[in-house]
């Protein structure tokens, strides 16, 4: 697909526009703008640069693209219409132009599913699935107000989580200012009034000496070690798949964010499925679909065993029976929904158990966090004191005697 920058004159009014279209060629551009009411002009082929700003396009932007789309063809506009207004209202100009290549191929006579399939780096699987079935069941409208929901609360939930892990991160902070200013500003006078005095320094305070030294001396080689440090376990993380690995099961086996992480996982793959099945997704497709929205290998790789289970005839509930990972209500609401033929409303009843447990355990959490921070400040500091005053001390006893 390529984009051509175009100047035109509007028919009814005969006002000159100018702006940018995809097409696959000029021909196919110029007709497209025929198509729009505008007597093409100039068409010159653009260069990709525009499209090079995809990454920048953030979860917050689907949404409102998506909240978008479904309030517009809730509403009876035509598919193209809608896809036309949101470029003219959007502001981010890597989700425009990521609009405007959508339009184009639906224009083109390609369905909205294949269209959006030329974007995965954008549209996930889950998202792709629920508009293919929106579409083929006539209710693509409920299928984008249940992606925006979803992805909504979503995002709403990992901001939470992160929020919640920045108040052990302030509180170390504190911590390591408050050892840098004694380590810097005290200790070096403690090793200066002892040297005065002719006195060796004791065992704990000769050792604070020993590493205000080292970092004096060596700080660009300890900020190097850690920059380097850093990157590479982000890239480990990011692009192994043993990093990948290593990390999600981290996640899922730390103290105290474990067992948020595992409710996480249990809820995100409940309210997917739910919204599968209630679009009109196969179960096969929904439980393949909703055990990769998971996001943790580790996890999808215990859940992916269910769908074995499910291809040999059981049923969901069982297949999810004695899943690592897996929380026991969603197969025991997976069993009453398969009873009563609300499956998915069962399930999405379960995502919203754990979904409120998440809420209250991660507004719990920096209040279980604080008393063990303020245990580790109490130590650290208690050292870098009692290797400063203690000394102190011992040398006014000494004056004394």
């Amino acid at each position: 697909m390529k984009r051509f920058n175009y100047k035109a004159k509007e028919k009814e009014t005969g006002k000159i526009v100018k702006g940018s279209i995809q097409a696959e060629t000029e021909q196919i551009a110029g007709h497209l703008l025929i198509d729009q009411g505008y007597i093409p002009d100039t068409l010159e082929e653009q260069g990709t640069g525009l499209l090079d700003k995809k990454a920048r396009i953030t979860t917050k932007d689907r949404i409102t693209f998506t909240r978008q789309m479904a309030t517009l063809i809730g509403a009876g506009l035509p598919l193209a219409s809608s896809l036309r207004t949101i470029t003219e209202q959007t502001q981010n100009k890597s989700m425009k132009a990521i609009v405007e290549e959508v339009l184009a191929s639906v224009e083109s006579g390609k369905s909205l599913y294949e269209a959006f399939s030329n974007h995965p780096e954008i549209f996930n699987g889950v998202y792709l699935a629920l508009i293919q079935a929106g579409e083929t069941s006539g209710t693509l409208d409920i299928a984008l107000k249940r992606l925006a929901d979803q992805e909504e609360k979503d995002a709403a939930m990992m901001s939470k989580i992160r929020g919640a892990l920045v108040y052990p991160a302030i509180i170390l902070v504190v911590i390591i200012a408050v050892l840098a200013f004694m380590m810097i500003a005290v200790v070096p006078q403690v090793e200066g009034l002892y040297e005065d005095m002719h006195k060796e320094l004791p065992g704990l305070t000769q050792f604070l000496v020993n590493i205000t030294n080292f970092f004096a001396q060596f700080w660009w080689l300890v900020l190097m070690i850690a920059a380097g440090s850093v990157v590479g376990l982000v890239f480990f993380v990011k692009q192994t798949t043993t990093g990948r690995k290593l990390m999600d099961g981290f996640k899922i086996n730390v103290p105290v964010f474990g067992g948020l992480f595992r409710k996480l996982y249990v809820s995100r793959f409940a309210r997917t499925s739910e919204m599968m099945l209630a679009t009109g997704v196969p179960m096969l497709d929904s439980v393949r679909i909703s055990i990769e929205a998971v996001n943790n290998t580790i996890v999808e790789e215990e859940y992916s065993k269910a769908l074995e289970i499910i291809k040999g005839g059981k049923p969901l509930s069982e297949s999810l029976k004695d899943r690592e990972y897996m929380l026991p209500l969603v197969p025991q609401m997976a069993s009453i929904g398969e009873e009563s033929g609300k499956i998915d409303e069962m399930l999405g009843k379960a995502a919203q158990v754990y979904e409120n447990e998440l809420d209250e355990q991660i507004n719990n959490i920096s209040t279980m966090i604080e008393p063990i921070l303020m245990v580790v400040m109490a130590g650290l500091i208690g050292v870098v004191v009692g290797g400063t005053l203690l000394p102190i001390y011992s040398l006014v006893n000494s004056v004394n005697v």
